[in-house]
């Protein structure tokens, strides 16, 4: 049966030189983007200051609408800033603890992404916030008992990756969320390595805040991340990371204290980054005309299809067997893994690694079946004739 979503290839430029398998890590720049990017330029060329109130003050909720219906959130609950890790500490800014306070625990699992965790444990240093880490026993996998046990009565936040960045393991949000909301703490779910790849409802799902970002999946470049903040929070919350965005009248230019912006719109900051915002649409616009489910289907097709191929040439796969527990990325461990993906980048098999988890591949929804069959022969000629040798003493592939 012809695979209809292959006609989105010709979107894509870096799919007519090279087998794309990195959307884990960036997803491939859709060929719209250039006019988009033109279009920022443009405006600014042409109507300069003008712009602000032609567009681009707005950008930062218009666009977050946008990825509101990839999420599955109500047009109004998301704001778009730089990146997660100011969207983690605008969160953790809502909340006055002092080592005193009872319920100032943080919990997460010690495979949450480093970049989160640096914001939690910095945060952390004062007292005000205690971390604690969950334990994996192997590595790749969040057990979910030992993290609904560390959530009890003194939790305030629960970070919560979606999908695991190295084994691509997929968590169980709505038990976790279920659970933190029993004993009074609240969830900040990380949807980097879902959204556009795995179908989900923020509101569904009943998470108290989500935060992700365009790179990956979504296919929408650097700088553009985005918070989402649940309606029955917005207006008790006032953000310490801020700025004159949040204000309610940015343009009375009045003294400290902030007077907040209502609704999503206080959890804003400084000045946004308006190209970024620009280069960011036509991803979203393509995820939002295909569908996440459609492309989940596929996905799920083809990295089942990675997994039979890679253990039928020998090598091993760390990532979830079950497809319900794996989001769009297999990982295959071996031992000379850094060496083996510099040279399969070297020969266009665009992937990268992980240490503890080894080769990350992911199909998109523009990858041929045949690519799939392809970069395996290629890592075992490469095991086969050590071909990674000469990239030992290079270190890890990024």
């Amino acid at each position: 049966m012809a695979d209809e979503l292959l006609e989105w290839r010709r979107e894509f430029p870096i799919l007519e030189q090279a087998v794309y398998l990195i959307s884990h890590s960036l997803g491939a720049m859709p060929r719209g983007t250039f006019e988009r990017v033109r279009e920022y330029a443009d405006l600014w060329a042409t109507r300069g200051v003008r712009a602000w109130a032609e567009g681009w003050w707005d950008m930062p909720l218009t666009v977050g609408d946008e990825v509101a219906r990839i999420v599955g959130a109500d047009p109004g609950t998301i704001a778009m800033h730089q990146n997660v890790s100011v969207c983690q500490s605008l969160i953790l800014s809502c909340f006055d603890t002092t080592p005193q306070t009872k319920r100032n625990k943080i919990v997460y699992s010690e495979l949450e992404f480093p970049s989160v965790m640096y914001v939690y444990e910095s945060h952390a240093r004062d007292g005000r916030f205690r971390v604690e880490k969950v334990k994996s026993e192997d590595g790749t996998t969040a057990p979910l008992e030992p993290l609904l046990a560390a959530i009890d009565e003194e939790t305030l936040l629960v970070p919560l990756s979606h999908v695991l960045f190295k084994s691509a393991f997929l968590q169980d949000a709505r038990a976790i969320t279920e659970r933190a909301h029993e004993v009074g703490a609240l969830v900040v779910l990380d949807t980097y390595q879902s959204a556009g790849t795995v179908p989900f409802s923020v509101k569904d799902l009943d998470v108290d805040f989500a935060t992700g970002g365009s790179v990956k999946w979504l296919c929408g470049g650097p700088g553009a991340g985005y918070l989402y903040v649940a309606p029955r929070l917005q207006q008790k919350l006032e953000p310490k990371v801020t700025g004159w965005m949040a204000h309610a009248s940015p343009f009375a230019f009045e003294d400290a204290p902030i007077h907040y912006a209502e609704g999503i719109a206080r959890f804003l900051h400084g000045s946004p980054a308006i190209p970024a915002l620009y280069a960011a649409q036509s991803g979203y616009r393509i995820i939002n005309e295909i569908g996440v489910e459609r492309i989940r289907a596929k996905s799920m097709r083809q990295t089942q299809t990675l997994i039979e191929l890679a253990e039928e040439a020998g090598f091993r796969v760390t990532s979830p067997r079950d497809p319900a527990r794996r989001g769009g990325t297999i990982t295959v461990a071996h031992e000379h893994a850094p060496a083996v993906t510099r040279e399969l980048i070297r020969r266009e098999f665009i992937v990268d690694y992980r240490p503890g988890a080894g080769i990350r591949i992911s199909p998109h929804f523009y990858t041929k079946d045949e690519e799939l069959a392809a970069i395996v022969r290629e890592m075992r000629d490469i095991v086969e004739t050590r071909a990674y040798a000469a990239h030992e003493a290079a270190g890890a592939a990024f």
